[in-house]
């Protein structure tokens, strides 16, 4: 009797987050209720915060879900890497298919913007498991790493480049260059080019010509 509630109470858990994922994709975080969300999966608001105590925790457990996801396949391929290149091609493929949802990058950034105005719930935010960090980053790199420059600032440096490209697709705006008195659109192949080069050049040392 109590593993046949705790499969329903499984599932309940599952249809809300799905249900909450479906509402957040369509129309935003904040604009969001609880009540929305237990209504569209079939459930009274009780269901809910038997769950989680806030539409907050909620988010960061799909945040977290999210980024296991992506992280399984991105470490499944890492494991077989040769060269610091394949490697950031691994994780750069890892940073597009987070880019192409382009629904969750929109409510992604929302959240942390929300987020930022709340102490408790930015220090959630900032833990590893909730976002990119230099220091997962290092630790994917380092033993591929042939100089004295720092794996975490090479995190940083990435990090940078992609949350900012993110911020700006989220936007619609994308980013402006000047070429020969023209002004053009960088493409995310193009970040990923910079990123893959800067990376080369500062991680490993120079052949003898």
């Amino acid at each position: 009797m109590a593993r046949k509630q705790q499969e329903k109470s499984q599932q309940t858990k599952e249809e809300l987050m799905s249900a909450a994922n479906e509402l957040f994709g369509r129309k935003g975080f904040t604009e969001t209720t609880v009540a929305e969300i237990t209504r569209h999966a079939g459930y009274a608001k009780g269901s809910f915060y038997r769950h989680w105590v806030s539409k907050d925790k909620l988010f960061l457990e799909i945040i977290e879900d999210k980024l296991i996801q992506y992280r399984n396949a991105r470490d499944e391929r890492l494991s077989r890497a040769g060269s610091l290149e394949e490697v950031m091609h691994i994780i750069w493929d890892f940073l597009e298919n987070m880019v192409q949802d382009r629904n969750w990058a929109k409510v992604f950034l929302e959240f942390t913007i929300y987020a930022s105005r709340i102490p408790e719930l930015r220090e959630d935010l900032g833990l590893s498991q909730y976002r990119l960090s230099e220091t997962v980053f290092a630790e994917l790199v380092k033993d591929f790493i042939e100089t004295d420059y720092p794996p975490e600032k090479l995190g940083a440096l990435n990090t940078v480049l992609f949350e900012g490209y993110m911020v700006r697709n989220a936007l619609e705006t994308g980013f402006m260059i000047q070429n020969s008195g023209e002004h053009g659109l960088i493409e995310l192949k193009e970040i990923r080019e910079a990123a893959v080069a800067l990376a080369i050049s500062k991680g490993l040392k120079k052949k003898p010509e």
